[in-house]
């Protein structure tokens, strides 16, 4: 079963990476077919599941050859009610995807795990509708009973925590930390910033922390944020305000451009990987709490080298 869910080594400080953009790389770079953005779909045959190893393995080598952890996040990101029945899948094959999914990262952390770099292996959430676009807002009752069933499966594998990824709003945010805290999984935040800091909403990250704390007494691990580049929400966090030591992951876009504009574009903008390393170093030295790092869309193995080699140099005492 789980080897970190009542002790999460990434508490504890150290710098954890985590992978890149793992869609944006398997259609753009690998020349993959993802409906609907769905990784979790090449678990269906040896073919996937070899992309997928392959995809991981070149990040926790990464991490190895740095002496640094790593967050391995299942490829599940999709893998909720609503996106499996428009791929077709029975809520028990979804189930069968999302377990199997978890066993592959427990694969991945016997093939790579040592003293110097743990791996911790985090069950992946994704939101019911877009990453980009809250649509309609659930309830945080409505939020909790949608995503208890993905987290459910998660409690019965070898998942250490469950982590939320391109979260929009806050009470779906609210209901997951609700549904994780239910089945006894540690559980991470990671929302969706747009290029003024703020959420697709229009709440604050400030707002969104301290709204989804006070309704759930704290329950969350950390935060994070993901799926926005370092220029969008370095000023957001230039604050030394107590919500801001509740961040304690980044997963930043690799292009600058806004969410609108990226979904127009016909070509993967991957930004600067040298420069990506630096915005991430600079972070770094502003708040050395933050220690969870790692890539979103347009990122790949490139960003996630400079990340390890600036931010493992800014740690140094």
């Amino acid at each position: 079963m789980s080897k970190y869910r009542d002790h999460l080594p990434q508490l504890a400080g150290g710098i954890f990476l985590t992978d890149g953009g793992l869609e944006t790389t398997l259609i753009f770079h690998d020349k993959l077919e993802l409906p609907h953005f769905a990784a979790f779909q090449l678990m269906k045959d040896g073919t996937g599941i070899e992309a997928l190893h392959k995809y991981y393995c070149a990040y926790a080598s990464i991490a190895c050859g740095n002496g640094l952890g790593f967050v391995l996040e299942s490829p599940t990101w999709r893998a909720n009610p609503d996106w499996g029945e428009k791929l077709g899948y029975s809520n028990a094959a979804l189930a069968d995807a999302n377990g199997s999914a978890v066993a592959l990262m427990r694969g991945l952390r016997e093939q790579f795990e040592t003293p110097q770099s743990p791996m911790v292996i985090s069950g992946c959430v994704g939101p019911r509708g877009d990453g980009y676009d809250p649509g309609k807002v659930m309830s945080e009752t409505e939020a909790e009973a949608y995503h208890s069933e993905q987290i459910g499966v998660f409690r019965g594998t070898d998942a250490d925590l469950v982590t939320a990824i391109t979260i929009t709003n806050i009470p779906e945010a609210i209901g997951i930390v609700r549904a994780a805290r239910t089945k006894g999984l540690p559980v991470v935040i990671s929302f969706t910033l747009e290029t003024d800091g703020c959420l697709p909403t229009g709440h604050s990250l400030e707002e969104a922390i301290d709204a989804v704390d006070t309704a759930t007494e704290k329950t969350p691990a950390y935060y994070m944020i993901n799926c926005a580049h370092p220029t969008h929400f370095d000023a957001a966090v230039a604050t030394n305000r107590p919500w801001v030591k509740r961040l304690r992951g980044v997963r930043a876009n690799a292009s600058s451009l806004s969410h609108a504009e990226l979904n127009e574009a016909l070509d993967l903008d991957d930004g600067n990987p040298l420069e990506f390393g630096v915005q991430y170093g600079d972070l770094l030295r502003l708040h050395s709490h933050i220690n969870v790092l790692g890539g979103c869309c347009g990122t790949d193995h490139r960003h996630i080298e400079e990340i390890a080699r600036v931010c493992k140099a800014a740690s140094q005492p």
